[in-house]
């Protein structure tokens, strides 16, 4: 197991000091679902657990609701679930955070759907390694965001071409999507000057004019996102994927849904049709089966206080929690929501 770049190991009083433990490691960027799952034993196994005291909580960029809604998560868990000190940490997102989870680098996860599926099933960069991560639960949804200066000459995915677009940070689920948006429409990373930023670079390239457009997935509203759109002004254009959808859908599956942003969301003159993709919370799954049920629960019965802290936490409901795909629901989080009926 590599060294942890922070306390990341999770103790309970209840799990006689045992914590989390390293998984095989990942190789990349993440993608659609498909074929089996590591709950069938065809992915690296886990090491034996270690002790420790402490829960880290792989996020996202420092402006985007994975990190905002992440911190959020981890003060609910110091209060809630005794002997635990959590903290969430910055990271490149999806691919990034399944890779910390396998190496036992953090305890805890955001990811999209399409990466985390295609993780457990050793798909688009995981080498054809299934990885063995599990899921707390389905949250919120992601909606695919794209912008272009408004003197770009950029309409539609299709006009990307020549132009330079950030597709996201490298290893992120919204690299894969940007990806994916340009392959649907015939063109791929190199037919673009590709930016691999973070959203706090996106965005600052948009305003200096050092990019031309950048992809984004988050929640709504992204903070990044109101910030870009507050500065530019009518400098700056959203894009609608209504076309790419079927596209989508017909090359990586059914992850990806029907979505719209509201015009109020960032005060944009309509409603845009987008992309969007659920969210889940992902694990090792040596996680012990009851720290997995004490974390479910106080996270999904203090969710008016995650609503405190980004409104996004709304959207989060046990009706659809236990809907993760072809990412197997952990034992222990599982027996939560056999619980609650």
């Amino acid at each position: 197991m590599r060294k942890p770049r922070t306390s990341v190991l999770l103790a309970l009083a209840s799990a006689t000091a045992l914590a989390l433990a390293g998984c095989g490691e990942a190789g990349g960027g993440g993608g659609g679902g498909g074929g089996g799952s590591a709950a069938e034993g065809d992915g690296p196994g886990c090491a034996e657990p270690a002790g420790g005291g402490r829960l880290s909580i792989a996020t996202g960029n420092t402006t985007g609701v994975y990190y905002i809604l992440g911190g959020g998560i981890a003060s609910v868990l110091t209060d809630n679930v005794e002997g635990t000190e959590a903290t969430a940490e910055a990271t490149n997102a999806s691919a990034e955070n399944i890779q910390l989870v396998c190496a036992g680098d953090s305890d805890i996860g955001f990811s999209l759907a399409d990466t985390a599926a295609d993780a457990v099933n050793g798909g688009a960069g995981f080498e054809g390694e299934p990885q063995s991560v599990q899921a707390l639960a389905r949250i919120y949804s992601n909606f695919t965001q794209v912008f272009a200066r408004a003197d770009a000459g950029i309409e539609s995915m299709a006009d990307m071409a020549g132009k330079k677009v950030s597709t996201g940070s490298p290893n992120s689920g919204t690299e894969v999507i940007a990806t994916r948006l340009l392959e649907v429409n015939d063109l791929s990373t190199g037919d673009v000057d590709q930016q691999r930023l973070g959203l706090p670079e996106s965005v600052q390239g948009m305003k200096d004019g050092s990019i031309d457009a950048l992809v984004w997935s988050g929640g709504l509203p992204t903070g990044g996102i109101t910030d870009l759109v507050t500065s530019m002004g009518d400098d700056v254009v959203m894009l609608p994927l209504d076309e790419e959808l079927p596209k989508m859908q017909e090359a990586y599956g059914d992850a990806y849904t029907e979505g719209s942003i509201p015009a109020d969301t960032y005060g944009l003159p309509e409603d845009v049709a987008t992309i969007a993709v659920p969210n889940l919370l992902v694990v090792s799954d040596a996680m012990p089966e009851d720290v997995a049920e004490q974390v479910t629960r106080a996270i999904f019965e203090n969710l008016d206080d995650l609503a405190a802290v980004h409104p996004e936490a709304e959207n989060i409901s046990a009706d659809t929690a236990t809907d993760t795909g072809d990412v197997p629901l952990h034992p222990g989080a599982q027996a939560y929501f056999d619980e609650q009926g």
